[in-house]
């Protein structure tokens, strides 16, 4: 049998049609089933994304600052590209979840290329590549937990499923971080470890069960945009997120460049930039997920949304207050702490505000904004980097979070009236 046979079986495992015939009860236990599996390879993907592609840019080939600056983005450029895989994905009239699982075999082929041909050009290509194929599955999952899990749980069960993730997230940054402190020029393994992981989240994803997306009507790949202008809450909320989320990304990869560059006199081997942003993070997260969950579900979401802000204005302030490792231990554990509940309310808010059949355009329009923001971000704080001390860069980016914190505050009257994915408040 050829590959194209085999793959062609695997993707026809879930068809739209047999959706219907499950019981919610059974759809909901085989989704958190296979959702809390997928989360093993998802833990280590996000390793990738968070440490160990901009270790090797960095060490391995001295990357400068424009590839650097695009590894920091590749997750942001599958955002960028969610309205056009959400328009794809209706059309083919495809199980959201054997689409899903389509993307991340591409994501595995590339980190493939990546470990074959240990080229920088190539490198950063694939490694950009892969890690936007992580990303642009996103509103496709978030329109399974819209469809397969009821209002009042999906913050539960995405809760539960993330503590494993970042348990395993925190278990493999701290392994590959060993394996490359004593064997770094063999790092070629630890993409082929990445490929493998995407591997078995597409088996994983395949096993989901889901129905194929509603048909919009329109087959503009922009046509969410519409649904966004008519939603007053949620266009004031997606520029309160991109002012933010901005400032919050611009330092994500300015942390790894502080610990790692020795410009910054820190000097820390690699085990120890590890353990401050992956395993220490993670660890924490392993402890808020579960609260975040349970708050998600039942609190006002706005309120829960400025205490997640002010979590991450202040984790910034403390990690880049200093060289002592104390400060950089606490900033890791705010940031952790903040991380939980930021990735949670990340990925479910639009089921809080869309009609339940437009959850995956919501959501495109979302992560496109965050890829836009994401995608030019670290690129501004490169250059920014250039003109100013890294604490004062780090000090603007509180400020900010701050500011967008600020406005979010004439919209908690309406975290109540929309709760559960009700009607456009125009």
């Amino acid at each position: 049998m050829t590959f194209t046979n085999r793959l062609q079986l695997m993707m026809a495992h879930l068809r739209p049609d047999e959706y219907a015939t499950l019981s919610a009860q059974r759809i909901t236990h085989l989704t958190y089933l296979y959702d809390r599996l997928r989360s093993i390879p998802a833990g280590i993907l996000d390793t990738a994304a968070s440490t160990f592609l901009l270790l090797i840019a960095v060490q391995a080939y001295q990357a400068g600052s424009t590839e650097k600056a695009l590894i920091a983005a590749g997750g942001n450029i599958g955002m960028l590209m969610s309205p056009l895989v959400v328009q794809v994905v209706e059309r083919s009239r495809w199980a959201t979840s054997r689409a899903a699982a389509l993307i991340s075999i591409i994501g595995a082929v590339c980190f493939m290329g990546a470990a074959a041909v240990p080229l920088q050009a190539v490198f950063v290509l694939f490694s950009v590549a892969a890690l936007a194929c992580t990303q642009a599955l996103v509103p496709l999952l978030t329109q399974v937990y819209q469809d397969n899990y009821a209002p009042r749980e999906r913050g539960r069960y995405y809760s539960r499923t993330l503590i494993l993730r970042v348990a395993i997230a925190a278990g493999f940054a701290s392994l590959a971080g060993l394996y490359l402190d004593a064997h770094f020029e063999l790092f070629h393994w630890l993409l082929v470890a990445f490929s493998a992981a995407f591997c078995m989240t597409a088996i994983f994803l395949l096993r989901i069960p889901s129905q194929a997306l509603r048909p919009s009507g329109s087959n503009h790949p922009l046509r969410a945009v519409s649904y966004v202008l008519k939603d007053k809450v949620f266009t004031w909320m997606l520029f309160v997120w991109m002012l933010m989320g901005s400032a919050n990304l611009m330092m994500v990869p300015m942390r790894i460049e502080y610990l790692a560059n020795q410009r910054y006199g820190i000097n820390l081997d690699i085990q120890t930039i590890a353990l401050l942003t992956s395993v220490i993070p993670s660890v924490v997260r392993l402890v808020f997920g579960p609260i975040w969950g349970w708050v998600f579900d039942r609190a006002n979401f706005f309120i829960l949304r400025i205490g997640l802000n002010i979590g991450f204005a202040l984790s910034i302030a403390v990690f880049f207050a200093g060289h002592s490792m104390l400060g950089l231990v606490a900033g890791a554990c705010i940031f952790g702490a903040a991380t939980a509940g930021g990735d949670l309310t990340w990925s479910l808010w639009a089921t809080k505000f869309a009609p339940p059949e437009r959850v995956a355009d919501y959501m495109s329009v979302h992560t496109f904004l965050t890829g836009l923001r994401g995608l030019l971000a670290p690129m501004i704080a490169y250059e920014l980097l250039t003109t100013m001390p890294m604490g004062i860069l780090s000090w603007v980016c509180s400020g900010l979070i701050l500011l967008a914190t600020t406005l979010l505050l004439p919209l908690i009257r309406y975290g109540r009236t929309r709760q559960g994915g009700a009607t456009s408040a125009n």
